[in-house]
């Protein structure tokens, strides 16, 4: 199951404006960085496992590249825990 074309281009939005990954303390929302479609995307395909397994699993597809393509990283890697939780209450009303 996935979301509704609506759903996803408001999950994507909630994502770009709430989420962050955080590198030496600094904080790129993943709007700035252009990681919200790829999470939401990855977040709709697994909806239907609930929002947390949605989100861990979602969180370890998206790949992020780094140094300019040479390294790439989870996003899992670069999310503080507290950016998970916050993922997984975003989930949550598309779960139902």
């Amino acid at each position: 199951m996935s979301l509704p074309a609506a759903d996803l281009q408001d999950l994507q939005a909630t994502l770009a404006d709430r989420l962050f990954i955080q590198i030496s303390g600094w904080h790129l929302y993943l709007g700035d960085a252009e990681l919200a479609g790829p999470l939401a995307i990855e977040c709709s395909a697994r909806i239907d496992q609930g929002a947390s397994v949605a989100a861990r699993q979602a969180i370890e597809a998206v790949k992020v590249s780094l140094a300019g393509g040479a390294t790439h990283l989870p996003l899992a890697r670069l999310l503080p825990p507290a950016q998970l939780r916050e993922l997984e209450e975003i989930l949550e009303p598309y779960c139902r």
